[in-house]
């Protein structure tokens, strides 16, 4: 593959720094540096601590970065310095990812006082925050004012950038498919591991536990499912786990298996291998770094209508869809597609997509690069 002749200066949270958002970075900038020249940067530090409620936010307590790691977010000095790394790196092309508006005078400021001939993107992963703050309107306008164009990954955060910039030169990627965990390994065996009953029919709820992502809703479900059913709950809690063990300790149905971890990357295979349908009943959303990895292990997915959830989901073909967001709805739609017969045809759809998505990570780079061209001709 011949490369392109542009240079990009890549800004955003990296490996070993640990998420959803840092393992999306990632596959990004290697698909990205296989087609033109990418200089990766990213964080000295993220937040502070009243901001990051986690036990820590490196993958195993792990230091070892391969870029330059020149700003913090709480730190303003440290913007500038950044700003001059970026300056003499000299890309045609600045990228930058955001998702919290705690970011937007850091990522504003740089976009401002970069060279008027850079084209500056801003791929947003969320502009709208799921647990508000006084100052998201006043940060997110400063933040979006000097971009050139913004790639957005649901239709959802794309009227959400235009409610703020009406004019607004926005594209539109899905989510590409998590396909770095390894592949799907025998049902039976990921259970065998994890401690589940291999005759239950099994629920998994994965990823950082934050209010907004109706945890207490899928237990509160749950406990009107009969014995047939388990349920897999894998993540960190973020902030008071009180709730959460009250409605286990009163749930008619106890079955519960509850992994109050980060699951390292080796572990995610056994997770999602293990179940049979994946519940994500988000309050609020936009879009979802889960979902993507289920479509990589053609593990079914039933989800809520916030955001931009539903917005790929035909419901009994590659998905299924939760109307409302009720406990006594939810279990009844969980007993509904927990069947042989609604879960089938969406596992086969699924594995047949999925054959198609080998390049999936590198369409995205190709559209990346296409827009960021198109941009460039309009500003010459």
């Amino acid at each position: 593959m011949s490369k392109s002749h542009k240079k990009i200066t890549f800004f955003s949270v990296l490996p070993p720094f640990r998420g959803g958002i840092a393992q999306f970075s990632q596959e990004l900038r290697k698909s990205l540096s296989e087609r033109t020249e990418v200089s990766a940067f990213t964080f000295k530090r993220q937040y502070p601590d009243f901001l990051f409620p986690g036990q820590s936010q490196f993958e195993d307590g792990s230091r070892d970065f391969d870029v330059p790691r020149i700003a913090s977010t709480f730190r303003p000095w440290s913007y500038l310095r950044a700003l001059r790394a970026f300056r003499r790196d000299n890309g045609s092309v600045f990228i930058t990812n955001y998702w919290m508006t705690f970011f937007g005078p850091m990522m504003g400021f740089w976009a401002r006082f970069l060279p008027k001939s850079t084209v500056k993107l801003a791929l947003i992963h969320n502009l709208i925050p799921h647990e508000k703050r006084f100052f998201d309107g006043p940060f997110n306008r400063f933040f979006l004012k000097p971009y050139d164009g913004f790639i957005v990954l649901s239709e959802a955060v794309k009227q959400d950038v235009l409610m703020f910039c009406p004019d607004a030169r926005v594209t539109v990627l899905p989510h590409p498919s998590y396909q770095q965990y390894g592949k799907r390994v025998p049902k039976a065996e990921a259970r065998q591991k994890l401690g589940l009953d291999p005759t239950k029919k099994t629920l998994l709820f994965f990823g950082l536990i934050r209010p907004y992502k109706g945890l207490s809703l899928l237990l509160e479900a749950f406990s009107s499912l009969d014995d047939s059913y388990q349920i897999i709950i894998a993540g960190e809690v973020y902030g008071d786990r009180s709730n959460y063990d009250a409605l286990m300790g009163k749930s008619r149905n106890t079955n519960i298996h509850f992994h109050d971890q980060f699951i390292p990357n080796e572990r995610v295979q056994d997770y999602f291998s293990c179940a049979d349908l994946c519940v994500l009943p988000y309050l609020s959303a936009t879009q979802s770094g889960i979902k993507a990895m289920c479509e990589a292990f053609s593990l079914p997915t039933l989800v809520s209508k916030a955001g931009g959830l539903s917005e790929e989901i035909q419901e009994g073909v590659n998905g299924f869809i939760l109307e409302g967001l009720n406990p006594e709805g939810l279990t009844k739609k969980i007993q509904e597609v927990c069947t042989e017969s609604a879960l089938y045809p969406v596992v086969h759809c699924l594995e047949e997509n999925l054959k198609s998505k080998e390049n999936e990570w590198g369409d995205f780079a190709e559209a990346v690069l296409k827009f960021s061209s198109e941009i460039e001709q309009s500003k010459n």
